[in-house]
């Protein structure tokens, strides 16, 4: 267990750091106001209504950074700040949830097959734990029951990792659509598209650290069940 310790502490590190220093590179770019004088929801708006969706709600959300695309309800959510905003962060973060919208109108694979597990996925982060910690106490009396239920945590376990790293390209892809429309639009300035750029690179390595950290962990338990078999 001290392994998993270490290995834990090593993650919530480099978490931590990638966390502030994405809350620094927001703070920094929230500076930089817009020549155009756009709020984070006027951006959201027009980029929305250039790709041709107009069933699209853009609504306001209580919070920092909880911004997000609702694809049940086909709502884009932009935390207080960026909602309200004119600079080039809020431009960022409010083209990035557009993507997800355009994604979801496009029927963009990635993110329908991340939809599809979602359901799994709630199941399988709630019960995860408690079905690993369960296995590992009674696998280390050499129970061969509780090696089984082990196995079925480490399952458990997986299908929350893979949901991470489909989550990947579901990231990257919307980053990378906001980013074509800003530039292609011309919302932004040289010096705007760049700000808006590095802000969502830093937003895009919170989802890279997460799914490595979640396969390390999964690794691990992984390695900790064929020692004990």
């Amino acid at each position: 267990m001290m392994g998993y310790y270490v290995l834990a502490g090593v993650l919530f590190l480099v978490s931590s750091y990638v966390s502030n220093k994405l809350k620094s590179k927001f703070q920094h770019y929230s500076k930089i106001s817009l020549r155009n004088g756009m709020s984070g929801r006027e951006i959201a708006e027009k980029m929305l209504s250039d790709h041709g969706i107009y069933d699209v709600e853009v609504i306001s959300t209580p919070g920092q950074l909880t911004d997000h695309y609702n694809p049940k309800n086909k709502t884009v959510n932009l935390s207080e700040a960026v909602y309200n905003q004119r600079n080039a962060a809020a431009a960022a973060v409010a083209a990035h949830e557009v993507g997800h919208a355009v994604q979801h109108a496009k029927a963009y694979s990635w993110l329908e097959m991340r939809s599809a597990i979602v359901p799994a996925v709630g199941v399988s982060s709630k019960l995860s734990n408690i079905v690993l910690m369960l296995g590992l106490v009674l696998s280390a009396t050499g129970s061969a029951f509780g090696l089984g239920i082990f196995l079925l945590g480490i399952v458990l376990f997986g299908v929350t990792t893979a949901f991470t790293f489909i989550t990947l390209p579901v990231e990257y892809d919307a980053s990378k659509r906001a980013l074509v429309w800003l530039k292609t639009k011309n919302m932004v300035t040289q010096q705007e598209y760049k700000g808006s750029e590095d802000a969502l690179k830093w937003a895009a390595r919170t989802y890279l650290v997460a799914a490595l950290g979640s396969l390390a962990t999964l690794l691990y338990f992984v390695m900790m069940y064929m020692n004990r078999r």
